[in-house]
């Protein structure tokens, strides 16, 4: 992901309000790994139910507010986006408003998420070998493909005004 900076994430949300959009609480960006990611994703310190998650789609930032469900999964839960099987974290059922007229109109899409978005780490951990010649790096690479087209898939979906 390209670098931004804290004018760029604010534009980039595209479900919330002019209210709401400076008020997002923005995380300290000199800390970040920029080129280690591929969404920045953070929770709000002053609401904890509400989660922040900027991507690149077309390599336009688009960013959006999920809430995430007070109830927690009864049992484990695999997380939709970096499908992550060893679970090295908390999963949890994350919703967001669709930006436009169809999210003024209360239409939502829900997902499960690393709680923290951890994604970024888990994607990029290294798969163990699973049988002799098993290439763990051309199995690390299409992981990560395939975890940056779920998360542009969701923003595509979030961004969906009709």
């Amino acid at each position: 992901m390209r670098t931004l900076d804290a004018a760029q994430i604010r534009a980039s949300f595209t479900n919330v309000s002019l209210r709401e959009r400076k008020a997002v609480a923005i995380p300290d960006l000199d800390a970040v790994a920029w080129d280690d990611i591929d969404y920045l994703g953070w929770r709000d310190p002053k609401m904890p139910l509400v989660g922040y998650v900027v991507t690149l789609v077309d390599d336009e930032p688009v960013g959006f507010l999920m809430r995430q469900a007070e109830q927690t999964p009864r049992r484990r839960t695999q997380c939709v986006w970096c499908a992550d099987v060893t679970l090295p974290n908390e999963v949890v059922m994350f919703s967001t408003k669709r930006a436009g007229a169809a999210g003024r109109r209360g239409d939502t899409v829900g997902t499960y998420v690393c709680a923290q978005f951890e994604c970024n780490r888990n994607a990029r951990s290294t798969p163990r070998t699973a049988y002799l010649g098993f290439d763990v790096e051309a199995a690390r690479q299409s992981r990560i493909a395939a975890f940056r087209a779920t998360v542009e898939r969701f923003a595509r979906d979030v961004g969906a005004t009709s």
